[in-house]
Formats: structure tokens, sequence, C-alpha cells
């Protein structure tokens, strides 16, 4: 065999290599064309780094085993839950909102509970103060999920609240991203947590950064970030268990997050989300919490909805959730996002919200600490602009607020972002809400948020140098793949 035939041979085994991956980015289901089309351009110019990276990043793969486990847990809890957290109270959704939370159902089952009490907390330390003062009043059971953890002031606090209550009889259970948490996951905190008998477990968790790819994506990560004391009240919004100043990314600090504090019905349906979480990764049944459960005091007047989006779950889900938003929006849409990358739906979503004489705003951070989602989403500014968008850039550090109201009436609230990952990759947690005063109040806060922003306008764009516009949207041609 001559040497000239080997390197042809070598040749035609990388083509057919290179082909079946182009064929397999073509025929992955769920996928949008701009997707495919970025998936097969990188595959085709750059041959060995793309198909590494298709690999590594190029499909939605939580592992077949966890998926399959995810998807038993979720049947399990919708199956035994109590029909009237499924049913929900449509009577008590306004008419023209109902729609809304018919989709919101049909993510994870649940329909929309009325009865709640909601408070917007002043900041991401008083928030912290409030869930420290809940724990340690905590008489049954204390839940706790976050993506990241830190062992700083707040990320201390809510460990050693959790270790108070657990010594005093509380059945405490924690779990912290095995990524986003991994530092503390390791630490002496999480081992002194088991100590004093908080049951605490790593979410998705990665043996080996090198040979995980093997089962499963390393980069699926679970982004939720629920707080469930006593099934009664419940925590939702945007802050990881940690201080503003976020010291891992210090330089883009502080971080400026939501937290809404609810007590009612809402808990349960958080509770719901928890234990489906829960129940697929450690082997304890904790349905009866949301099977048999008396109906809690139901002195407020907030209607909610958890929504739990993730792999596991339809990819279309949370995308589908915000866009019906968009559209319901008659005098005003407000959007707060640290980053924004959309689907193409989405984005044409937003614009034709302005076009049709809705007051459309977004508030986005100044300084993002992902130049590639920054590249991205500037990319988009034009479009946005010329349909009528206000965009406002937040410099008093990074914003991380994830924040949708519509006519202060209606509002998104939680850890997901208007972008790809959130809807594809993360698993997520939002509640849906409806109730003017609580709405209202989210969206004065978001007022806040654009009064102390810059406004980006048409004179701003021309600014901008070529070669910016050429790297920004260069980098958003690769969005459907980042």
């Amino acid at each position: 065999m001559t040497r000239e035939f080997i390197v042809l041979i070598a040749i035609a085994a990388h083509i057919g290599l290179q082909l079946s991956f182009v064929v397999r980015a073509i025929l992955r289901p769920h996928r949008e064309a701009p997707s495919r089309a970025a998936w097969v351009l990188v595959i085709l110019t750059m041959p060995v780094i793309g198909m590494i990276a298709y690999v590594l990043f190029g499909e939605t793969n939580v592992g077949r085993e966890r998926l399959a486990k995810y998807r038993d847990v979720s049947r399990k809890v919708r199956r035994l839950a109590a029909p009237a957290l499924m049913d929900g109270e449509f009577d008590a959704v306004k008419t023209h909102h109902r729609h809304i939370f018919r989709l919101g159902q049909s993510v994870n089952g649940l329909g929309p509970l009325g009865g709640s009490r909601g408070e917007v907390l002043a900041d991401t330390n008083s928030a912290f103060d409030a869930l420290v003062a809940d724990i340690d009043a905590a008489g049954e059971t204390v839940h706790l999920m976050f993506y990241i953890w830190l062992d700083d002031t707040n990320g201390l606090r809510v460990a050693e609240a959790a270790k108070r209550a657990a010594r005093r009889g509380v059945a405490v259970r924690v779990m912290a991203d095995d990524i986003g948490a991994r530092s503390f996951i390791r630490s002496v905190h999480w081992r002194d947590l088991r100590a004093a008998g908080v049951l605490a477990v790593s979410s998705l968790p990665v043996s080996s950064l090198f040979l995980h790819p093997i089962r499963g994506r390393v980069d699926l990560r679970n982004h939720r970030k629920i707080a469930v004391i006593d099934n009664k009240i419940a925590y939702c919004g945007s802050p990881n268990c940690a201080d503003p100043e976020f010291r891992i990314k210090k330089r883009f600090a502080p971080w400026v997050d939501i937290v809404v504090r609810l007590e009612g019905p809402a808990a349960i349906q958080q509770q719901y989300l928890f234990i489906q979480d829960w129940m697929a990764h450690a082997d304890e049944d904790l349905t009866s919490l949301v099977g048999g459960v008396p109906a809690p005091d139901r002195n407020g007047e907030v209607v909610t909805q958890a929504i739990g989006t993730g792999p596991s779950v339809r990819p279309s889900a949370m995308p589908e959730v915000f866009e019906v938003l968009m559209h319901a929006a008659r005098k005003d849409l407000l959007i707060t996002t640290p980053y924004y990358v959309p689907s193409d739906a989405m984005h044409d979503g937003l614009c034709l919200t302005a076009r049709r004489g809705v007051r459309t705003v977004l508030i986005v951070p100044r300084h993002n600490d992902s130049w590639v989602v920054a590249a991205a989403s500037r990319s988009y500014y034009r479009e946005l602009i010329e349909a009528g968008v206000r965009i406002y850039e937040y410099p008093g550090g990074l914003l991380h607020a994830k924040i949708l109201t519509v006519d202060g009436e209606v509002a998104l609230v939680g850890s997901a972002n208007l972008d790809r990952r959130s809807f594809e990759l993360n698993y997520e947690s939002n509640v849906l809400l409806q109730d003017e005063r609580l709405a209202s109040r989210l969206a004065a806060r978001q007022e806040e948020y654009r009064d102390a922003s810059i406004l980006i306008d048409r004179d701003d764009l021309a600014s901008w140098s070529k070669g910016r516009h050429l790297w920004n949207n260069t980098i958003a041609m690769m969005g459907p793949i980042l």
C-alpha cells in the first residue's frame, strides 16, 4: 500500500466523518434553522475544532440515564400532586390574561392559584435578611436551591441558619449546582451542613470535567433559585446565595438583583419544582408535600403560577412564555435582563410590540460580565431602536434582575434570562403572577433602573465604528451555538 493511497484513505475518512457530523447537525430535532446553519458552517470551515466543539456543545444532552430519571420523577410528582394544584383556579385570572396562564400550565401541568401575598424586597441583602429570619422561624421544612453559593457573608449566614434549623429538628434540604457552587460544595462549609443534619445534595454532579462529556454536556446546569419554608413561604428571583459584591466577578459589582417573597399557595407551587429536582438526585420521596397538604391561608390577591423549564422539558417552553407575554401587552412592556441573545421569534415579537404602539422598554447592563453576550446583544440594537424599542444600559453595576412586566398587571420574575442558554440548556424557575399592586411594584423597580440608566439612540449607534458593528454582528452570527 503506497503512501499516496494511505493519504487518500485518510482524506476520504475525514471527509466521511465530517459529513456525518453535518448530517447529524441537520437532522437533530428541536433545533432552529439558524442553529443548524451555524453548526454546519463551523463543522465545514473548522473541521477538527468544529467536530470536537459539536461533541462537547452541539446537542442538548443531559445524559440518557439522567434524562430518564428526570422524566420519571416529573411524571410521578405530577400524578401524585393534589388535583387542585394541577387544575388551578382560572376563575381568579382575568379573562384577557387566561391564555397566558393556559400556556404556563402546559409547561409543568401547574394551574394558576389565587390567594397569595407578595412583597418586592428592597435589595439583595434585605432579601437574605428576610430569608434567614424565615429559616430561623421554620417549624417543619426548609428547602433551598441555588446555582452559585459562595462562602461570603450572605452565603455563610444562610448556611448557619440552615444548620440552626436542622439542629432543632427541622427537615432542611439544600441543593446547589455542582459547577456553579463547586468550591462551596467541596469546602468545609458543605461538610459542616451535613454534620449538623442538613441533607445536602449537589445538582447535576460532574465527576470529571474531562470525562463527563461522554455522559452528557458539562454546561447543562441547574440555574434555579428557590427557597420554600414550611410549605407556606417562598422566594423567587435572580440572586445567587452570595453578597452583591460577588467576589468571583467583583469588577462587575455590585450585582443588582430582584427578589419577591411570597406567602400562600405560591409556596406549594415552588415546592413542586423543588421536589422534582430533589427526587431526581436523592433517593427520597417527597410527594406527600404536594399531594395532600391542607389549603394554606388565602389572605392575598396575587395569582401565581410556577414555571420550571430545562433540558427535560420541551425546548420551546420558556421562549413561548416570554413571547406570549410580549404579544399580550397593550400599553406597557418593561423587560429587564442581563443577557439578551433572543431567538428570531422573540426578537421579532419585541419589535412588533413596539411597532403596534406599546411603550416597550429593554434595560440591560452597560458593562456585561460576558463580552460575547455583550457583543451579540448590541448587534440587535439597530432593529430594536428602528422598531421603537427604548433601550437603556444600566451603568451602576451588573444589572442581574430578570423581570418582565405587562401593563402593570402581569409579571414574570425568576432565574431565566432572555438568551438561548436559559431557553435550551439550563434548568430555570420563574413565577408568573397577576396582581396590579405587586406587578406595579415590580414595574416601579424597573423604572428605577431605567432612571439610573443611559438611553441608547440612533446617534449612539452612528458613533460606533464599522469595526465595532462588524464585531458585534459576527459574534451574533454564532449566537445559535453560543
